[in-house]
C-alpha cells in the first residue's frame, strides 16, 4: 500500500468526536456560549473535505447553519476570530459545491456560509475604529470594544486580515472589509524603523512601539505571511514590494547561519538568540517567492531540532542547543509540516517526506489518547496536557495529509476545473492555485475574480438603470410643465439655447456618432443577457 494512504488512518479518529464546544473545567457539558460559537467545528470543516469525508462535511454545514449565533456577550480575539471563524467559513463556503452541498443560485457570490462569515467579520469592524486604523486586539461580539480595552496589539494582530477581508469584499461587493485591512497594513509599513524592521507590539491609539523586539516569529509572523499571500491572491505588486523590502532587512539584521534571531528593531543588535516553533513557517513562505535554496537550508536547521525532541519546543536556545525553561511544550503546531508540504511541492526532495513520516510517528506514539491527540506539555519527558488545539485539526492534519497526497484537488495544476453558471454569467472555479490563510483554510482566487467582475457589471447595469429612470422622470416632468404653460416659445436673450431649427442646422455640421443602445454592454465575457431585479434586457432591446 502506498505510504501516503497510511497517513490519515491514525489521525482520522480525531475528527470523529467533534462537539460544539469544549467541556467545562469540571468535565461537564459545554457552556451555551461556547456551543453558539462552534469554533472547532468551523476550524476543522474544510479538513473533512480534503480528507474525503464528504458526508460529515455536509452534516456539519447543517449544524452550523442551525446553531451558530454571533450575537453573544463574549470577548473574542479579533485575530483568532478572523483566521479561524471568518477564514473557516469562507473556505467552507467556496468548497461547498465540491462537497455536494446544494448551493443557491448566486453562489459563489452568495450563500448561507458566506453570510455567516460576513456577520462574524462585521462584529470585528468596531475594533478598527482607532485614530491609526490599526485594530484593538479584543472585541465584544455583542457590545463592540469594551471601555478600558488595552490599546496594545501585536503586529500580527494588526496585519493579518487582508486575505479574509479582501475575499469578503470581493464576494459580497462591500469594500469596507478590504479597506480597513489595507489601512492597517499600511500603518504598520509606515511605522517600520529606519533600518526597515517592525517591533512586536504597538499602541494602536498613538502608533508608538511598545515592544521593540524584531523577528519572524510569535507576534509578527503572519504579518509577513499576509503580505506575500495577499500579493498573490490579489495580484498586488505593492504588497509584494513591501515584503521584499522587509526581507532584505530581515536577512541583513536577523539571519545568522540560516537561523533567524530576535533583534532590537532600531539598532539591529541581538536581543534573543532563540528559535521559536512558530518561525517554522518561514521556509514555506520563502518557497512562495522562489527562494528555494535559503528555504531548504533553514528548514534543515529546524528539522534537526525536531529529530532531537520528537517535536518542536516553543522556544529553543540556539547557542545552547536546548529548550528554554517553561517553553518546553509542543502543542502539535503545524508550521514545520506546512513548510515541508510547500517545499515538497516545489522540489520533490524525499527528505521532506521523511519529516512527514517522523511527524506521523511522533504524534501517534506520544500524543494519541482515547479522545484525540493531546498537547505535549514537555518534550523532555513527553508529559501530556489535557487539551487539543483546534489548529491541530485545521492545520497540522491537513498539511500532513496534503504532503502525502499529490492527487488531492488542492494540488490541482489547472488541468481540471468547474464551470459554474451564475445569474450574471459563467465562472471558472476549482482550477487550483488555492491560497491558504494562516489557519490553513484554502481560498480559491478564481472566486474573487468571478464575483468582483460580476458585482462590477451588476453595479454598471444598476447605474444605467438609475440613469434611465432619471431621464425618464425628467422627461415626464418637462412634458407636464410645457403642457401646463401653453405652446412652446423659444427663449430670447443672451445665454439661452437656440431654436429647434437652429439646433437641427447645428446637428448637420457635427459628425454622426454610432448609436449605442442604453442598456447593452459593448462586449460580454459570458452571455448577451443581463438580469436585474427580475427584468431581462437583451443587446437588441
Amino acid at each position: 500500500m502506498p505510504f501516503r494512504l497510511l497517513v490519515p488512518l491514525g489521525l482520522l479518529c480525531a475528527l470523529l468526536p467533534l462537539h460544539h464546544g469544549a467541556p467545562g473545567p469540571d468535565g461537564t457539558a459545554p457552556d451555551p456560549a461556547h456551543y453558539s460559537f462552534s469554533l472547532t467545528l468551523i476550524d476543522a470543516l474544510d479538513t473533512l473535505l480534503i480528507l474525503g469525508n464528504v458526508s460529515e462535511f455536509q452534516r456539519v454545514v447543517e449544524v452550523l447553519q442551525d446553531n451558530v449565533d454571533f450575537d453573544i456577550d463574549v470577548n473574542a480575539s479579533v485575530f483568532e476570530t478572523n483566521i479561524r471563524v471568518v477564514g473557516g467559513l469562507l473556505s467552507a463556503h467556496l468548497l461547498s459545491k465540491k462537497a455536494g452541498v446544494e448551493v443557491e443560485a448566486g453562489w459563489p457570490c452568495s450563500g448561507p456560509l458566506l453570510r455567516m462569515a460576513e456577520e462574524a467579520a462585521r462584529k470585528l469592524l468596531p475594533a478598527f475604529q482607532t485614530p491609526t486604523g490599526m485594530p484593538y486586539g479584543t472585541v465584544n461580539l455583542l457590545h463592540g470594544v469594551n471601555p478600558g480595552e488595552t490599546p496594545v496589539t501585536c503586529t500580527a494582530g494588526i496585519g493579518t486580515f487582508i486575505v479574509e477581508f479582501a475575499t469578503l469584499s470581493s464576494l459580497t461587493g462591500d469594500p469596507v472589509f478590504e479597506d480597513v485591512a489595507r489601512v492597517a497594513l499600511m500603518r504598520l509599513w509606515e511605522s517600520r524603523s529606519d533600518i526597515g524592521l517592525v517591533g512586536n507590539h504597538i499602541d494602536v491609539l498613538t502608533g508608538k512601539w511598545v515592544a521593540q523586539d524584531s523577528g519572524i516569529g510569535a507576534g509578527v509572523d503572519s504579518y509577513f505571511e499576509y503580505l506575500v499571500k495577499g500579493a498573490i491572491l490579489l495580484q498586488d505588486k505593492k504588497l509584494m514590494a513591501m515584503f521584499l523590502e522587509y526581507n532584505k532587512a530581515i536577512r541583513n539584521y536577523t539571519r545568522f547561519d540560516d537561523w533567524y534571531l530576535w533583534v532590537q528593531m532600531y539598532k539591529g543588535t541581538v536581543s534573543m538568540p532563540v528559535f521559536q516553533s512558530l518561525e517554522a513557517y518561514w521556509p514555506g513562505l520563502q518557497s512562495l517567492i522562489g527562494d528555494i535554496d535559503n528555504a531548504m537550508r533553514t528548514f534543515l536547521n529546524y528539522y534537526t531540532v525536531w529529530k532531537q525532541f520528537g517535536g518542536l519546543p516553543e522556544f529553543y536556545n540556539i547557542p545552547q542547543g536546548y529548550t528554554v525553561e517553561k517553553r518546553e511544550g509542543y502543542p502539535l503546531r503545524p508550521e514545520l509540516i506546512e513548510s515541508a508540504m510547500y517545499l515538497y511541492r516545489a522540489t520533490g526532495d524525499p527528505t521532506l517526506l521523511e519529516l512527514g513520516r517522523d511527524a506521523v510517528e511522533s504524534i501517534e506514539k506520544i500524543s494519541k489518547v482515547e479522545c484525540g491527540f493531546a498537547t505535549i506539555k514537555d518534550l523532555r519527558d513527553h508529559k501530556l496536557d489535557n487539551r487539543m488545539e483546534s489548529f491541530f485539526l485545521a492545520e497540522t492534519m491537513k498539511y500532513l495529509y496534503l504532503l502525502f497526497d499529490p492527487a488531492n484537488f488542492i494540488h490541482n495544476n489547472g488541468s481540471t476545473f468547474d464551470a459554474v453558471i451564475t445569474p450574471y454569467g459563467e465562472c471558472i472555479l476549482g482550477a487550483g492555485g488555492y491560497i491558504f490563510n494562516t489557519e490553513a483554510h484554502p481560498i480559491d482566487p478564481a472566486a474573487l475574480h468571478c464575483c468582483r467582475r460580476l458585482k462590477e457589471e451588476q453595479w454598471e447595469v444598476e447605474d444605467l438603470m438609475r440613469e434611465f429612470y432619471s431621464l425618464k422622470q425628467n422627461r415626464s416632468r418637462f412634458q407636464k410643465k410645457t403642457m401646463s404653460s401653453g405652446p412652446w416659445q423659444p427663449p430670447t436673450g443672451p445665454g439661452t439655447f437656440s431654436s429647434p431649427e437652429n439646433q437641427d442646422q447645428a446637428r448637420e455640421k457635427k459628425p454622426a456618432k454610432q448609436k449605442i443602445p442604453l442598456l447593452s454592454c459593448p462586449s460580454q465575457p459570458f452571455t448577451s443577457k443581463l438580469a436585474l431585479l427580475g427584468q431581462v434586457f437583451l443587446d437588441s432591446s
